[in-house]
This record gives C-alpha cells, structure tokens and sequence, in this order.
C-alpha cells in the first residue's frame, strides 16, 4: 500500500512557460495539484504560502540563481526538492545536491522517469524512526537492531560498509554526493578520498546485488556520488 499524499502538491519554479504547461498536464494527469512560479522571487513566496509536498526548481532563473533560491529555502523547508535543469556538467549537480536538492534531472527529461523521481522522494518526505526496518525487493535493513538481510538470510557488513548503507537507506532515492558521505562517514578531512567510496561500493555490491555489476540495487552517479534504487511497488 503506497505512503504516497492522496492528492500531492507540486510546485514548479520555472521562467519557461513551454516547461511550466507541460509540467501541469504530465503532474495533473497522475494526480497532482500543481501550482508554478516563473521567477525565484516568486518561487520562494509561493513555496513558503502553498507548502508544497514537492518543488521542481529551474536553475537559469531571470531573478535570482536556482542554488541560492534552494539554499534560502533550506533556512525553514525540509521539502523534497528535484531540479530540472539544461546544465548537465558534474559541477553544477554537485552544487545543487551539496546544497540540499533531492534529486537532479537533465532537461529535456522522460516524463516517465521524472515522475518515478518524484515518487521516490514523496515517500521520504518522512524520515523514518529509529525503529525503522526499510525493505526493498529482497532487502531488508534494520535499523534499530542494525541487522540486514537479503532473502530472509543475514549478510554480515563492516562498520563501515553498514555505515555507507544506512545512509543510503534514510536518503532512499536520493543522490548523496561524494563529500556528504565522505564527510558523514570519515569526517570533513576525508573529502578528497573518493578512492574509500569506490572500494566499499564494490564490497557492498558484492554482498547485496545478484548481478554487481548491473548497480540495480546501488547506482553510481558518474562524477557526482551514489544513489539506492528502490523496487518498483
């Protein structure tokens, strides 16, 4: 049974009104109560009246940067947010993501894609307890009894590689760049030392993907940090 909203709330923070229609019939279509801004100061006063369950943010806004306009709605929102974007450099997805996007899509987008981004991040709107158990296809993650499972059956983890996983877990579908793991795990001093993730990812996939080279479970995003794929429900 989903956890989603009845009726979600979407507001789509956009100055291109080609984007902003097609945004409303894709979200309307799929039940969504779509509200849309096409300037940041706009955005930040619609977002802060509307309280969206979710924002689309543009980042080339006439008014003010899509990352500053994130960074002041971080001050006071915890609201998921996926930028959509023409900018597809490294740099600029990790700007986004380190200050404090859920997601990032490429225009122009799949809307099939975009819509199971959203799903994904509705349904952490939520953090989970601290008796939480996470389960996704034939994983299952404990996280008070810090135990998990794959089939039924209990993998072992290192400290760390449990220590990776979890965050992977309580940020399920969202990107996590290299410095928030680094950084989360190792402490700041470790930024740099994306060699730790690359040998630890491939120790987790080995444990916890049939197939660990086809990422299904663990998707590396090329140049920007990790992500855990949810199943499908």
């Amino acid at each position: 049974m989903s956890n989603l909203p009845a009726s979600p709330t979407a507001l789509v923070i956009d100055d291109e009104p080609q984007i902003r229609r097609l945004l409303r019939v894709t979200l309307e279509a799929n039940g969504y109560r779509v509200f849309d801004a096409a300037t940041g100061q706009d955005g930040v006063a619609q977002a802060a009246q509307r309280r969206p369950d979710v924002v689309l943010l543009d980042l080339g806004l006439p008014d003010l940067e899509g990352v500053e306009l994130l960074k002041r709605l971080r001050e006071w929102s915890k609201v998921p947010v996926i930028i959509l974007s023409v900018r597809d450099r490294e740099d600029d997805k990790v700007a986004a993501l380190d200050a404090g996007a859920d997601d990032y899509v490429t225009k122009p987008f799949n809307s099939a894609e975009l819509l199971a981004r959203l799903r994904a991040a509705l349904r952490h709107v939520q953090p989970q307890g601290a008796d939480a158990i996470f389960r996704t296809g034939d994983l299952e993650v404990d996280l008070s009894a810090r135990i998990v499972r794959k089939r039924k059956q209990e993998v072992k983890l290192t400290p760390i590689e449990y220590s990776l996983l979890r965050l992977l877990v309580t940020h399920a579908g969202k990107v996590l760049t290299h410095r928030q793991l680094l950084t989360e795990v190792w402490g700041p001093k470790a930024v740099e030392q994306t060699h730790y993730l690359r040998v630890h990812f491939a120790h987790l996939r080995e444990k916890l993907e049939d197939k660990p080279g086809d990422a299904e479970l663990i998707r590396t995003e090329p140049g920007i940090g990790y992500r855990l794929v949810e199943a499908e429900r």
